[in-house]
């Protein structure tokens, strides 16, 4: 098997959503120091928009161009901030925001990117809520090609 030299790491903005980072740094912090690790950053946005009570009616309003802009500089400035570990560890980071689906945006960066690997954690839903929700976690797995690191959230890290 072939170390990765790129990997795509999907993160939500969460403190468990980061879970899978250190991870991506021991990784890169124990392959040998002539292999150049890329590691892809993305955050995926689900909507560009809000929800605005107008009487008893609920609208859903697109953001203006200028919160467009400020969403995706806020998103980018997080992911350089988040990534500034993995820098240090010798990778080279780069950073992606989608506008989507997760999972269909995760997926297809990995591919977009030809990632040899994912990495992310699992927020380890169950019951109720795995079904109303889902799994991003299970939808890369089961629609995707590239193979998958799965971090399991732990207890501590989740807020309620």
């Amino acid at each position: 098997m072939k170390m990765p030299e790129k990997i795509l790491v999907p993160l939500d903005g969460s403190k468990a959503g980061e879970t899978a980072l250190p991870y991506v740094e021991e990784l890169i912090s124990k392959m040998a120091s002539g292999n150049k690790v890329v590691v892809t950053l993305i955050q995926v946005l689900s909507s560009l928009s809000r929800y605005v009570v107008s009487g008893e009616e609920t609208i859903k309003v697109p953001y203006t161009r200028q919160e467009t802009d400020e969403t995706r500089k806020r998103a980018v400035r997080y992911l350089r901030t988040a990534g500034a570990t993995l820098r240090k560890a010798g990778a080279t980071t780069k950073t992606k925001v989608e506008v989507g689906n997760p999972a269909e945006e995760i997926i297809s960066a990995a591919d977009e990117i030809k990632a040899d690997m994912i990495a992310m954690s699992s927020h380890g839903r169950s019951g109720l809520s795995r079904w109303a929700f889902g799994s991003v976690t299970d939808r890369v797995l089961r629609g995707g090609s590239r193979p998958v690191l799965v971090v399991k959230v732990p207890k501590e890290t989740h807020v309620a």
